[in-house]
């Protein structure tokens, strides 16, 4: 996926439920059922939601060497164990055990629009697409393995997997978390956003490029939240991105090394 935004994971604790067991409001003779009402109470506190803002600087363009900074959301919810959602999408754990889960997510992928930068000029657009994957981890304490395969429909029609690992810890109300992965793409993927066709060619002035598939970068980075209370936090991350292999080679690139930064305020229901 393009680098347009960098979603950052907030711990949060995960309630179980039963969704099925609330019911509608009934109204009978005029008076409210409300027992009824206990039991939506109920469901709605199963939910785990987070809210805020913030800011994030990073790259203009995946390749780019200059940045800018954007406004970034901070939201996730969470229901049971099993339903997650956040910026990037949603996913439904199908499996957990023994530390080993698998789990299917929905999403999006943002594309690259031309004029993102001077850099991009006449290669035209990389159209926004859905995405569909699933993902297997395994965790054993603080340690999370984890590998990714995402299918984008529409845009840039590109198959991406990612292999990495997380460490998380928490001290009094700070917690901890680093991540180290790394991301292969298919031919369709690296075309998209590294490739030079002989129509972009001669629109842009760049050389012609194939861009083939394999190992498109390695993305090291770590967060730190601050419990201001049991509800507000505080939360900053950074960390860089090296693209290597075609994706380093490509012509649009000015800098392999993809630095970002973020710092934001959220809140806990």
């Amino acid at each position: 996926m393009a680098v347009a935004a960098v979603f950052v994971s907030i711990p949060l604790a995960a309630y179980g439920a039963d969704l099925g067991a609330s019911e509608t409001p009934s109204v009978s003779s005029g008076q409210v059922d409300t027992n009824t009402f206990a039991s939506i109470d109920e469901t709605l506190h199963d939910w785990k939601v987070t809210i805020g803002g913030g800011a994030i600087v990073q790259p203009e363009y995946e390749g780019s060497d200059e940045f800018k900074i954007l406004p970034f959301p901070l939201f996730s919810a969470s229901f049971g164990d099993s339903i997650h959602v956040d910026p990037s999408g949603a996913t439904v754990d199908i499996f957990e055990r023994d530390g080993f889960s698998a789990g299917l997510k929905a999403g999006y992928e943002l594309g690259r629009k031309e004029d993102d930068s001077g850099n991009l000029r006449g290669l035209g657009d990389v159209d926004p697409g859905g995405v569909v994957g699933g993902q297997i981890s395994y965790e054993m304490g603080p340690l999370e393995i984890y590998a990714k395969l995402d299918k984008t429909i529409g845009g840039s029609n590109g198959l991406t997997g990612a292999l990495g690992t997380t460490l998380s810890h928490r001290y009094e109300r700070f917690v901890f978390s680093g991540d180290i992965s790394a991301t292969w793409a298919d031919d369709n993927h690296m075309e998209a956003y590294f490739g030079i066709s002989p129509g972009q060619s001669a629109n842009s002035g760049l050389p012609e490029f194939e861009a083939e598939a394999g190992i498109k970068r390695i993305d090291v980075k770590g967060s730190v939240t601050y419990m201001l209370t049991d509800s507000w936090f505080a939360t900053s991350s950074a960390g860089v991105g090296v693209l290597v292999g075609d994706a380093k080679d490509s012509p649009i690139v000015r800098d392999e090394f993809q630095p970002f930064a973020m710092m934001g305020l959220g809140y806990r229901f």
